[in-house]
C-alpha cells in the first residue's frame, strides 16, 4: 500500500513538472559598459519560473529613474511592482534600465538620446541573452522618452531584438517637439529641462516641486532613485549623481541653439546632433534591424503623429500604427468634440493586452509573420476608426481655400484687384498651458477652451457654412504671402471648426520661423508631406522688411469631421505667449501684411472628401 502511494506521488510530481527554481523576483545591479561606465538595471522574473525555463524579456529604458527608493522596503512597496507583476504574469522577464548619466547610472549626458546611450542598450541585450532564464528573444517598450529608447535600441541591429513598442515617442525630437518649424517650445522645455535637472541631482522634492512639510511627507515614503543591491549605504549612488553634474541642461542649451548644426551646450559642445539625437537620424540601421513595431500616437500630442507617419512612409519594417484621440500616453481622451472627462478608449488594460499580444507574436517562437503594415486612425468629431495600408489615404484630395476680403475663406481663386490685410502681432495671444505641447511634459489632458475670444487677437479667415459633412484627413498645407516690418518672426496657423452657435474648436496647427523659410534642395532623412527645410545655419534666410515673402508649411496631420452647417477657419498668429519663444526676441512688435490677390494668393490646401448630407 505504501509502495503504491509512493508511485502515485511520483507520477503526480512528473505531471506537475519541475519545481520552481530558487531565484530572486527582483534583482538590482550594475552592468559595466565597453568604456567602463556602470549602468543600473532592475530585473524582475516571473515568480513561477522553473529551472531551465527560458522566457522572453522586455526592456524598458528611461532617463526618469528606473525605480524609486522606498522607505518601507520589500518588492511589494517598489513603485514598479504593479508594472512588473503584469509583465511577469504575461510570461516575460522585465529589465528596467537607468539611462547613462541619469538615475543610478554613471556617466554624463552631453545631449539627450545620444548614440553612446543607445549603444548601452545593445550591451544590456547582450547581457540578457546570456542569462539562464532567457529564450534569446528581446523586445522593448515605453512611452515618451522610453519609447525613444525602445526605437534607438534598434540602431545596434541586435539579432535578439525582434519587436518594439515605441509609444508616443519623438521620432524627430528637433522637428516635432523642441523646435517645430524652427520655433522653440519654451513652455514645454523649461519645465521639462528643470525637472530632469533635479532628477539628475536626485532631489525628489525639487522634482515634485515640494517644500517644507509637503517635502517631509514625501520623503517619509520615498528617498529618490533606487540604488543597486550592492550599494546599501548609497556610496555608489552618490558617486553616480556627482558625475551627473556634467550633464548639459536642456533648456539652457536650447536658448543658445537655433539650427540643427549649431553646437549643443555652447561653444565646444556637440555639433550636428539635430537628427542624430532621435530615431529619424538612424533609419538605415532601424530598417536593417528588421524589428516589428507597435506604434501609438495622438493627433494632439506635440507633433508625434508626423513622426509616426514619416517613419511609416519611409522604412519597410512591419508597423502596426494607431493614431487616436489621446493625450501623451493615452491616459485621457482628447477628442475636442467630447466632454473633457470622457473615459479614454481603449482602456489602459486593453492597451496593455494589445501590447502583450503583439510581443507574443514575435517573442514566443520563430515568427511566421503574415501581418501587413497598417495605420488605424480615429477621426475627431466622428467617433470612427479607419484602417489603411497606404498613407496618405487615396480617397482624400487636396482642395485650395483662399484668403479673401472680409476675413472669408473661399474656394474661388482671388481676382487681380484683391488686396491685403494688416495684422499687428499680439504677443499676449496664447493657447494656454494644456495644449498639445505641454501634454508631452506629463501635464495631462489636452484641453483647448472655446477659441472665439482668443481668435479676436488673431487674423482669421472663415468659410461659409458647409453644405454637407466634410472630412479632412492628412496634412493641411498653408501658403502665406506676406511682408513684415521685421527680419524674423514666428508664423503660426491654426485650423479650427466654427459651430453654428459661434463656438470655435481647435483642430491642429503649424508654425514656421521666418528665418527658416528657405526650402532645401536635399531631401530629408524621412518622407514628409509638404516643403522640407534643412534647418541648418547656412540655410538661414532673414525676411527683408517690406518685401513680400512666401512661407509655405504643413500643419500637423489630423483627421476631423466638419459637420454640415459648421465653418472652417484658419487663424493666423505671430506668437503663443505660454508655448513658444518670442520672435524677434527684442521689444519690436512686427506688423504683418498678408497678401490675398491673384499674384500672391495666400491659401490653405486641405486634404478633403465630402460625405454628403446627413
Amino acid at each position: 500500500m505504501a509502495t503504491r502511494k509512493l508511485v502515485v506521488l511520483l507520477v503526480l510530481a512528473m505531471l506537475a513538472g519541475p519545481a520552481p527554481a530558487e531565484h530572486a523576483r527582483n534583482e538590482s545591479l550594475y552592468l559595466t559598459m565597453r568604456d567602463g561606465v556602470r549602468i543600473a538595471v532592475d530585473v524582475w522574473l516571473p515568480a513561477e519560473l522553473a529551472a531551465g525555463e527560458g522566457v522572453p524579456a522586455l526592456l524598458h529604458a528611461t532617463r526618469y529613474w528606473r525605480a524609486l527608493q522606498s522607505v518601507a522596503g520589500g518588492i511589494e512597496s517598489d513603485n514598479r511592482y504593479a508594472e512588473a507583476e503584469a509583465i511577469n504574469a504575461a510570461g516575460y522577464a522585465l529589465v528596467l534600465v537607468d539611462a547613462r548619466g541619469a538615475g543610478a547610472s554613471f556617466g554624463t549626458r552631453p545631449y539627450e538620446m545620444n548614440v553612446d546611450e543607445a549603444t548601452d542598450y545593445g550591451e544590456v541585450v547582450d547581457w540578457i541573452v546570456g542569462q539562464p532564464w532567457s529564450n534569446q528573444r528581446v523586445g522593448a517598450y515605453g512611452v515618451s522618452y522610453a519609447g525613444n529608447t525602445a526605437e534607438m535600441l534598434l540602431i545596434n541591429r541586435h539579432p535578439a531584438v525582434k519587436a518594439i513598442a515605441p509609444l508616443f515617442n519623438d521620432f524627430d525630437n528637433f522637428g516635432h517637439l523642441i523646435f517645430p518649424g524652427g520655433v522653440l517650445t519654451i513652455g514645454f522645455l523649461e519645465e521639462w529641462g528643470n525637472r530632469v535637472h533635479e532628477m539628475d541631482r536626485n532631489d525628489i522634492c525639487a522634482v515634485r516641486e515640494l517644500e517644507g512639510e509637503a517635502c517631509r511627507e514625501l520623503t517619509d515614503s520615498w528617498l529618490g532613485v533606487k540604488p543597486v543591491d550592492e550599494d546599501p549605504d548609497g556610496r555608489l549612488l552618490a558617486q553616480a549623481v556627482a558625475e551627473h553634474a556634467g550633464n548639459v541642461h536642456p533648456y539652457e542649451a536650447a536658448l543658445e541653439y537655433e539650427f540643427r548644426d549649431d553646437p549643443w551646450g555652447g561653444e565646444g559642445g556637440m555639433r550636428n546632433v539635430g537628427y542624430l539625437r532621435s530615431p529619424a537620424g538612424h533609419l538605415a540601421d532601424i530598417e536593417a534591424s528588421g524589428a516589428a513595431m507597435l506604434v501609438r500616437v495622438g493627433w494632439q500630442d506635440a507633433a508625434t503623429v508626423n513622426g509616426a507617419l514619416g517613419r511609416y512612409m519611409t522604412i519597410g519594417n512591419t508597423q502596426q500604427v494607431f493614431i487616436g484621440p489621446w493625450d501623451h500616453g493615452a491616459r485621457n481622451d482628447a477628442d475636442p468634440f467630447h466632454e473633457y472627462d470622457r473615459t479614454v478608449s481603449p482602456s489602459p488594460e486593453e492597451q496593455f493586452a494589445q501590447m502583450i499580444a503583439f510581443f507574443d507574436r514575435y517573442l514566443r517562437a520563430e515568427a511566421d509573420d503574415a501581418t501587413r503594415s497598417s495605420i488605424s486612425y480615429y477621426t475627431l468629431g466622428a467617433d470612427r476608426w479607419t484602417t489603411t495600408e497606404v498613407w496618405p489615404p487615396p480617397e482624400f484630395g487636396y482642395r485650395d481655400w483662399y484668403f479673401a476680403a472680409g476675413g472669408l475663406l473661399d474656394t474661388n481663386a482671388p481676382e487681380a484687384s484683391s488686396g491685403s490685410d494688416d495684422y499687428v502681432v499680439d504677443f499676449e495671444a496664447t493657447t494656454g498651458r494644456h495644449n498639445r505641447w505641454y501634454t508631452n511634459n506629463g501635464s495631462g489632458d489636452v484641453v483647448y477652451p472655446d477659441r472665439a475670444d482668443e481668435d479676436r487677437r488673431l487674423l482669421t479667415y472663415t468659410s461659409a457654412p458647409l453644405a454637407e459633412d466634410t472630412e479632412v484627413t492628412g496634412h493641411p498645407i498653408v501658403t502665406l504671402y506676406l511682408s513684415s516690418t521685421e527680419e524674423d518672426g514666428a508664423f503660426i496657423a491654426y485650423l479650427e471648426d466654427v459651430a453654428p452657435d459661434g463656438r470655435v474648436t481647435y483642430i491642429t496647427e503649424g508654425q514656421l520661423r521666418g528665418m527658416m523659410r528657405r526650402v532645401a534642395s536635399q531631401p530629408p532623412p524621412y518622407r514628409k508631406i509638404g516643403p522640407h527645410r534643412s534647418e541648418l545655419r547656412a540655410g538661414a534666410m532673414p525676411l527683408v522688411p517690406g518685401e513680400v515673402a512666401e512661407l509655405e508649411f504643413e500643419l500637423w496631420a489630423t483627421s476631423v469631421l466638419f459637420r454640415k452647417g459648421h465653418r472652417i477657419r484658419i487663424a493666423l498668429a505671430g506668437a503663443d505667449r505660454d508655448t513658444f519663444l518670442r520672435y524677434p526676441r527684442d521689444v519690436a512688435v512686427p506688423v504683418l501684411t498678408v497678401e490675398r490677390n491673384h499674384r500672391y494668393a495666400s491659401r490653405v490646401r486641405l486634404p478633403m472628401r465630402d460625405l454628403g448630407p446627413r
